[in-house]
């Protein structure tokens, strides 16, 4: 009998492991004034991100041979099989998707594991930013967004599956935050650096990437440790976007991919900065900026996120006269197409929707969008874009 007992309590034991604490779909409430779609049903819009859901894990989620690590595929571009970045988003939308997928939980540990089997040089708690198709570092430094992302989703996973297993996710989680505080934030302009790499006599000591700036992850991270430091990498971010609007972007609102010069006058960077001739414009990193900020106004009501997003959704809807086959790939931070960019990128349409959702005035726009975004086939884009959108339609459909 007393055997018997034992059995079941362990049974009872592995079931409360295994349940989901938020189940997708969530139907989460954002902060009031806050719009979804509206033309069709929520049933529907719940069935759209569960079929693209499948469809995103089927070709992203690889695993390790012999080992228990998984990780979000990068295509083998320039020979690398994985990048911090990916595995970020990748971790977010599965802890997201549990209750539909019921592989979530070990898809997320084995995702975690990967993370923990490639630590940089400086913590063990932060992740290398890429790894080859081998499986081994490009070098021993982080890219700062990933960790954040990765940070963020332990958070979630505590959420959902508490941390009584193998994992203990809030710990875990409170030990990457207290890394990337003290590793990837500048102390003195509390901007996000670039990477742990970044020393304080480095020349890009006083540079950042504005797709960092992820003002509810942030809050998040203060509320699970208690530093009320993050409220000044918060405050210093929404101070740095609203001067670089005012300064250089007055009409439309955009933030560049890179901001230099953060201790004396912060201004875009010039070509070439770090990644290409459009370093200084509204490129493929500053194109997640709509949905970091859109997404704090949907969870916080933060109104320096509204006043972003309102000035962006004036300017895009002006410039493609409401018409979201006038996208373009890339803009000037005076609101202008870059030349040569006239194509789809699902991580430029994807971010715009997010940011709709924050006024009514933008309800038809915001419908638009989302048939737009939805209507493009996962064949016929890279993970970058695929993700962005994945990640982005959870949002929208109010399940973020």
């Amino acid at each position: 009998m007393k055997k018997l007992a034992i059995i079941f309590l362990l049974y009872s034991t592995s079931l409360f492991a295994q349940s989901t604490g938020k189940p997708f779909p969530l139907h989460q409430k954002y902060f009031r004034g806050t719009i979804k779609p509206n033309h069709i049903t929520q049933s529907q819009l719940d069935n759209t991100v569960k079929t693209f859901y499948t469809q995103w894990k089927a070709r992203f989620i690889k695993h390790t041979p012999g080992k228990a690590e998984d990780f979000v595929w990068f295509e083998n571009k320039d020979k690398k099989q994985c990048v911090s970045e990916g595995q970020g988003y990748g971790m977010i939308i599965v802890a997201l998707m549990a209750g539909y997928d019921a592989g979530a939980k070990i898809t997320y540990d084995n995702l975690f594991y990967y993370v923990k089997a490639h630590p940089t040089g400086k913590s063990k708690h932060l992740m290398a930013w890429a790894q080859y198709s081998s499986g081994k570092s490009t070098d021993n430094t982080s890219a700062s967004d990933g960790d954040i992302d990765i940070a963020y989703s332990l958070l979630l996973a505590n959420k959902q599956w508490g941390s009584k297993g193998k994992i203990n996710y809030l710990a875990e989680a409170k030990a990457m935050i207290n890394a990337i505080m003290q590793y990837e934030i500048n102390h003195q302009t509390w901007s996000v650096l670039l990477s742990d790499g970044i020393e304080a006599e480095s020349k890009d000591y006083f540079a950042t990437r504005s797709s960092d700036f992820m003002p509810a992850h942030f809050k998040a991270f203060k509320d699970a440790t208690g530093d009320a430091r993050w409220d000044k990498v918060v405050n210093a971010g929404y101070k740095l976007f609203t001067a670089l609007e005012d300064r250089y972007s007055p009409d439309a609102g955009l933030i560049p991919d890179f901001i230099v010069n953060l201790n004396k006058k912060p201004k875009p960077a010039l070509p070439n900065f770090l990644e290409s001739p459009y370093d200084g414009l509204y490129n493929y990193n500053a194109c997640r900026d709509p949905w970091r900020i859109g997404t704090d106004y949907l969870l916080t009501g933060d109104k320096r996120a509204k006043h972003i997003a309102d000035k962006i959704n004036r300017w895009i809807r002006s410039t493609t006269n409401n018409d979201t086959y006038n996208l373009s790939a890339g803009y000037t931070l005076a609101g202008n197409d870059i030349k040569h960019r006239y194509f789809e990128a699902l991580s430029f349409v994807a971010p715009f929707a997010v940011s709709a959702m924050v006024d009514s005035k933008n309800q038809l726009w915001l419908n638009k969008v989302w048939d737009y975004l939805v209507a493009f086939k996962l064949k016929d884009y890279d993970y970058y874009d695929n993700s962005i959108k994945l990640m982005d339609m959870i949002i929208v459909s109010g399940n973020y």
